[in-house]
Order: C-alpha cells, then sequence, then structure tokens
C-alpha cells in the first residue's frame, strides 16, 4: 500500500507539471490577438488571463468526469504507472511544440498519451472506443470548423456595423471588446482544460483504491489544478504567441475581438456538454476565420496546412513516447525511476535549446527572418548556427511568422490584393518592393 500511495503522489505531481506546461502553451488562445494588436501590454494581458483560468477550474466538472470515467475503463487493470506513463508523453510533446513555437493541441497529447499508455499496458479493450469517437475525434474536426464559420460571420457583421464610423471613433470600443473577449476565452480555458488534469488526478486516485469509481474530482484537487494551470498560463508560452499572433493572419481589432467572442462561445458550450475540446483548435479556427472575414485579409495557407499536419501529429506522437515509457514503468521501480529521470533530462534539454533563442514579454511581436542571427550573434558579429536535424524537423511543421515571405505564396481571397502588394502592380512585382537593396526572389522565398 505504501508503493501504491507513493506511486500516486507521483502521479499527482507529474499531472500537475502537466497541468503547468498546458497553461504556458495554451496562453496564446486568450492573448496571442489582444496582445498583437496591442489591446493590452503582455505583462498585464498573461496575468489577467491566469486570474480567468483559476476562477474557471472552478465553474465545471463536466470534462473532468470524460477523462477520468470516459476514454479508458476504470475497471480494465489500469494501474498509477500506466497515467504516470501518458503524462510523460504528453508533457513531452508540449514541450517540443513548444519549443518549435506549435500551436499544438495540449489536450490531445494529454488523451494519446493515456491511450498509447494503456493500450501498451493493457490492450486496446481498456479504451473506449465509441467515447473516443464522439467526445474526441469528431470534436477535433468540428470544433475549427464551428469556430471558424463564427468568427467569419462576426468578423464581417463587425465590419458592415461599424463602416460609417471613423476608425479612431471606434479604436477604444475594439479596445474594450477584445479585453472582455479575451477574458471569456481565459475562463472559457479554465474551465475546459483545467478539468483534464483533475480527471486525470481522479483517475489515479481510482486506480489507486483511494476514490470510488465514478467519484467527482474532490476539492483539493479543483484547487490545485486551477493554480497549476494559472501559474503556466502566468509565465505565458511567448513562441506560441508570437505565432497565434503574426503567423496565421495579420490581426485587427475588429477581428480580434470577433474571433475571440467566437471562440469562447465554441469552448464554453462544449465544456456545459462535456466535449473535450481543444481550444487551440477552437483558437487557431476562430483567428482563420477572422482573416477571412475582413475584406483584403489574407489567410498563409502553408502555415494553416502545417499547422493541421502538426494537430494529427499529436494523439500518435504522445501516444508511441507514452507507449514506451508505460513498458518501462511496468518493470517495477526502478523503470519508474527510470522514466522519471529521462523525462526530467528530455525537459532539460528542451528548456536549454530555448535559451539560445529566447522570447518573452519583451520581443514576443518581434519578427526575425529564419537563419538569421540572434541578437546575441549579431552582437558579436558571427554568422548563424546551423540548424540541427531535430530543429529542422521541428521547422518542417512549425507555422512560419509573419513577415518572412509567406504572405506572398497565399491565395488572395475574393480578388483582393494581398497586404505586401501595391495598386496597380503585377503579382511578380511585389517582391521588388519587399526590401530595398534586396533580390525579389530573396524576399519573397519562404523561410520555413
Amino acid at each position: 500500500m505504501e508503493h501504491i500511495t507513493l506511486l500516486i503522489g507521483i502521479v499527482i505531481i507529474t499531472a500537475l507539471v502537466f497541468d503547468f506546461t498546458n497553461g504556458f502553451h495554451d496562453t496564446a488562445n486568450a492573448m496571442a490577438t489582444t496582445i498583437s494588436t496591442g489591446a493590452l501590454t503582455p505583462r498585464i494581458a498573461v496575468a489577467m488571463s491566469a486570474g480567468l483560468n483559476l476562477v474557471g477550474a472552478f465553474l465545471s466538472i463536466e470534462v473532468a468526469k470524460t477523462i477520468s470515467s470516459g476514454i479508458i475503463d476504470e475497471g480494465s487493470g489500469v494501474q498509477p504507472e500506466v497515467i504516470f506513463a501518458g503524462l510523460v508523453g504528453a508533457i513531452i510533446w508540449n514541450l517540443l511544440t513548444w519549443l518549435a513555437g506549435l500551436p499544438s493541441s495540449s489536450s490531445h497529447a494529454l488523451m494519446g498519451g493515456l491511450m498509447g499508455a494503456t493500450i501498451a499496458a493493457v490492450g486496446t479493450g481498456a479504451v473506449n472506443g465509441d467515447v473516443v469517437v464522439m467526445k474526441v475525434l469528431i470534436p477535433a474536426l468540428a470544433a475549427p470548423l464551428v469556430a471558424g464559420i463564427a468568427s467569419l460571420c462576426a468578423t464581417r457583421l463587425t465590419y458592415r456595423l461599424a463602416r460609417h464610423a471613423q476608425e479612431e471613433q471606434t479604436a477604444k470600443g475594439y479596445r474594450a471588446g477584445q479585453i472582455t473577449s479575451a477574458a471569456l476565452v481565459s475562463l472559457a480555458h479554465g474551465t475546459n482544460d483545467a478539468q483534464k488534469t483533475m480527471g486525470v488526478i481522479t483517475l489515479a486516485l481510482v486506480t489507486g483504491g483511494a476514490l470510488a469509481p465514478g467519484s467527482d474530482p474532490p476539492v483539493w484537487v479543483i484547487a490545485s489544478a486551477g493554480m497549476a494551470i494559472a501559474l503556466g498560463t502566468y509565465l505565458g508560452g511567448w513562441r506560441i504567441i508570437r505565432t497565434m499572433g503574426k503567423g496565421i493572419t495579420d490581426i485587427q481589432p475588429p477581428q480580434g475581438f470577433a474571433a475571440q467572442t467566437s471562440a469562447a462561445a465554441t469552448i464554453l458550450a462544449s465544456s456545459h456538454i462535456g466535449f473535450s475540446l481543444s481550444t487551440t483548435h477552437v483558437c487557431s479556427g476562430a483567428v482563420m476565420g477572422s482573416g477571412l472575414g475582413r475584406k483584403g485579409g489574407v489567410v498563409r495557407w502553408s502555415t494553416a496546412g502545417r499547422m493541421v499536419v502538426g494537430w494529427a501529429l499529436t494523439l500518435p506522437a504522445a501516444g508511441l513516447v507514452a507507449a514506451g515509457a508505460a513498458l518501462l514503468a511496468e518493470q517495477g521501480d526502478w523503470g519508474v525511476t527510470a522514466v522519471a529521470v529521462l523525462t526530467v533530462a528530455i525537459c532539460g534539454a528542451i528548456w536549454l535549446r530555448s535559451r539560445r533563442e529566447p522570447v518573452d514579454h519583451t520581443n514576443v511581436n518581434d519578427v526575425r527572418p529564419a537563419g538569421a542571427p540572434v541578437p546575441a550573434q549579431a552582437a558579436a558579429g558571427e554568422a548563424p548556427e546551423p540548424a540541427g536535424v531535430v530543429t529542422t524537423a521541428l521547422q518542417a511543421v512549425a507555422p512560419a511568422p509573419a513577415g518572412t515571405g509567406e504572405v506572398s505564396a497565399a491565395p488572395a481571397l475574393s480578388g483582393t490584393a494581398g497586404p505586401e502588394e501595391r495598386p496597380g502592380e503585377r503579382p511578380g512585382e511585389q517582391g521588388a518592393h519587399a526590401a530595398p537593396g534586396r533580390p525579389a526572389s530573396a524576399s519573397a522565398s519562404s523561410v520555413s
């Protein structure tokens, strides 16, 4: 019993670490558009988002029930070390995608990790396939479409209602609207995503015999999950904020307001009915919809395509890592220890790699072309260091930030010119104006 108690404690700590990574990984969902348009300063934005994530954690437990007693069969013989392995897969995938600045789904990383570890340890019969299809896969496909269509309509309506107003007159109203809608998204994120960690901890307590099957999360579980995701949110996932705010489309305040309002409504509705929805999918779809909704707006479809590739990889990638961790953890105490040590080493290596090119609140809205030297290298007059194999592979699915030449490759919508085109010039001439003194081919090339 002491071994089970210690193992449950390890699982709870690991679940809270995942919740922490979920917080800074998904800060962009609520605050990227608000920060990119200047409605709020970066530090104030993440502080507000953190507080509302904490409040949101106490509003519902429907999603927690889906995680704790829906996806995994509690009576199938799943042990706490299997849940530990599932969390390890989710944490590693979260950190890898954060390093690459890729807005992927923390929710799907968690579910992929849990399913991969369970299948490796117990078998496919322990996973409730119908629940996975109805409450995970179908919402994953529907969420970005629903949020995108809602955002497209809201954006067009917003511009139509304000078409006769002066921009100076509407600026304050849109700023207030963006702040309010960002607050709603933050509240919705805490309501939806914090519950997933509550569900995992509850599942661990059930498998360890500390709770009866079908029990609701205890109050201390709700509070600890809320605080972990709030702390992670406050630290800010600046790399992903840069991608969400600058890489998908050029967002103006009316678009930001429409996108965030649509995303908040979609997430809150899904939380109410117990759908374990990915806030990343919802918010990304809403941002793309806002780009389609503005006349003359451009969505960078190549960037969106790479994001979709990353989304498709999340479930299997986290599942494979978790399956390997589960097979090792099942070898006994030494196996659990080995998994823990390897996880800490991998996380430490990812963090050290991120320090070579830090992104924080001071430079989150800056865009540096790929291959250019980082500031420290530039000051020393050094040439950029060539990318390694892992970095190159991650960049293959990571969205390219705005300003790197991908806009010229994106299709214009409704026959309108992209933001880098000039009246009267042919499409092939726009690169000549992109940067004085540089060849047109260099400015128009893709650097992803």
